[in-house]
């Protein structure tokens, strides 16, 4: 045999030194796994001395011992009615002996079958119990085919009385019985079957032929055609006993690997929650270290930019000091949405309820952005429904929602744009504030990024003045510790339609005065019930002359 060095000292160097694209690597594992599931298999097949997987063959060998111990009494009950038949054609002695040595051999395998239910399934060999079971069967087999045997002393081969008429007669439909008795029962086991019927057929087929009868050769053949049906017959519900058994796994390993994968989900879940949470925490945490340096380097930079200690003496440093202050600011900025989001995400974010108005909130950051607007000649327009009632929120909360969402419309809108700032009534008796603008617009796909974390439109990078993608997801999570709503509405190349809503728990109604201003009417105070008269005698000596009078005075 030709060995060919080059190629396999190739494929080795190919393996050694070559790298597997991401989607092939975790298919060599699992190929791996897979030969080992079936060594171990083949290993457990030798073993046992079975043809297919070990758990397959002990449960079709304890659904046999199922059934024989579900029904006891059926086969022995139905021997002692052929032996009471048998006294026809038999003498008493061998009907008696032959029901003597069936009820022994069914009480054996009746006893052997308990003990293997009674066994763990570890302690099992299935091989060496299939084969103890068929020598079992083979006993009980030839004890049943001694049937069709009692009897043939005395009978007269060729005589025709209906006596002897009935006996064969008797004795092929007994063959039939058996036959249908011991295919459902041992259909699981097929070589248990032919172990407990092929000796009875041989006999009442080899009785059948000895009368030498035409009629009774017609009765062995078709003992033997039976036989051979019932077979076929064993065989069909041996596969679909298989086959069920072999499904039940497939179904018992799905569940278990779907538990497993839930398992390992629930797990790395656990894990993701709880390093966000820490991160979030560690963020939340680290509002003071993070300020406190940047507040000294904008407040120093300010002050020489501004040159509050005396002249620089260069432009230069000047500019220099006014790029570091703005850069500061620009940072701490983005370290302030950032904290924000923390503390939302870590729970911390403690909500500052007060009275307020809605229109107040959006007219007060529709100033501080008037600026910016128009620098870049941007349109505000405000479109307040009147007399909006109060609601119960947390002002700061609501006016940086509203900040951030006109601060992305006047990033997002280009020069000579307009924005549309609109605070009213909502259908169930919330109020809403929505800021419209006539930027690019964002596309349906993009839309979960941008309300994700950091996340941006690929559109907004061509025409934004820049972000940390913070905003939205501020919004979002700020109106939803209100318990309201958010919805984003964008349509490419027209512009982006931001929603926010409080629901109407939050909106707080004034009550009616139960009597109109200035004609309020009091109510005078309830008279003090008059005091009853007291009678006294005026005579203490004649009781029975007694005169009263009306005192009237009070005590």
């Amino acid at each position: 045999m030709p060995f060919h060095l080059k190629d396999s000292t190739r494929g080795m160097d190919d393996n050694a030194y070559s790298v597997e694209p991401a989607a092939e690597q975790p298919a060599r594992p699992a190929r791996r796994g897979r030969s080992r599931d079936e060594l171990k298999s083949f290993r457990e097949r030798l073993t046992h001395g079975t043809v297919h997987k070990p758990e397959f063959e002990y449960e079709l060998l304890t659904m046999f011992a199922r059934n024989e111990t579900s029904a006891p009494f059926a086969m022995p009950a139905l021997c002692f009615i052929f032996y009471i038949t048998s006294m026809f054609w038999a003498s008493f002695t061998e009907a008696t002996t032959w029901i003597a040595i069936v009820s022994i051999s069914r009480v054996y395998m009746l006893d052997q079958c308990r003990r293997l239910l009674a066994i763990p399934r570890t302690e099992v060999n299935v091989g060496q119990w299939r084969r103890h079971f068929t020598r079992i069967e083979l006993v009980n087999g030839f004890a049943l085919a001694a049937f069709a045997l009692i009897g043939i002393s005395i009978n007269n081969p060729t005589g025709v009385s209906p006596a002897t008429f009935s006996s064969h007669v008797f004795i092929f439909a007994t063959l039939m019985v058996v036959l249908a008795i011991r295919m459902t029962f041992a259909s699981t086991l097929p070589r248990l079957f032919l172990a407990g019927t092929v000796p009875m057929t041989v006999a009442v087929a080899g009785r059948l032929f000895t009368l030498g009868d035409p009629f009774y050769f017609a009765l062995a053949s078709m003992a033997i055609g039976i036989h051979v049906f019932f077979v076929y017959l064993a065989r069909g519900l041996h596969s679909t006993a298989l086959a069920m058994v072999e499904f039940r796994a497939e179904k018992d390993s799905l569940i278990s690997e779907l538990e497993e994968a839930g398992a390992i989900s629930d797990e790395a879940r656990r894990r993701a929650e709880a390093a966000n949470k820490a991160k979030s925490r560690f963020l939340a945490t680290m509002s003071h270290e993070l300020r406190t340096p940047l507040n000294a380097i904008m407040g120093f930079s300010e002050v020489m930019e501004k040159e509050l200690l005396g002249p620089i003496g260069s432009d230069i440093y000047r500019d220099y000091a006014r790029s570091i202050y703005q850069s500061g600011d620009h940072l701490l900025c983005i370290i302030n949405e950032i904290l924000d989001l923390s503390r939302i995400e870590a729970g911390r974010y403690d909500l500052h309820e007060e009275t307020m108005r809605l229109t107040d909130i959006a007219e007060d950051c529709q100033r501080l952005v008037k600026i910016k607007a128009d620098a870049k000649a941007l349109t505000i327009v405000e479109d307040f429904a009147p007399d909006l009632p109060h609601v119960w929120a947390d002002p700061r909360a609501l006016r940086q929602i509203c900040l951030n969402l006109l601060s992305n419309a006047l990033k997002f809108t280009p020069k000579g744009g307009r924005i549309t700032l609109i605070v009213g009534h909502t259908q169930d008796g919330g109020q809403f504030m929505t800021v419209a603008d006539t930027g690019p617009g964002i596309p349906k796909e993009e839309i979960p990024r941008v309300l994700q974390a950091f996340g941006q439109g690929s559109l907004a990078h061509e025409t934004a003045e820049g972000g940390t993608g913070l905003g939205l997801p501020i919004v979002q999570n700020l109106i939803h510790l209100h318990g309201g709503t958010f919805d984003l509405q964008s349509e490419l190349r027209k512009g982006t339609e931001v929603t926010v809503m409080l629901p109407p728990q939050r909106v707080l109604h004034a009550i009616a005065p139960l009597q109109p201003l200035g004609q309020e009417r009091h109510r005078d105070p309830a008279p003090r019930p008059a005091r009853q008269p007291r009678m006294r005698p005026v005579s203490p000596l004649a009781p029975e002359t007694m005169a009263y009078k009306v005192a009237g005075e009070a005590r």
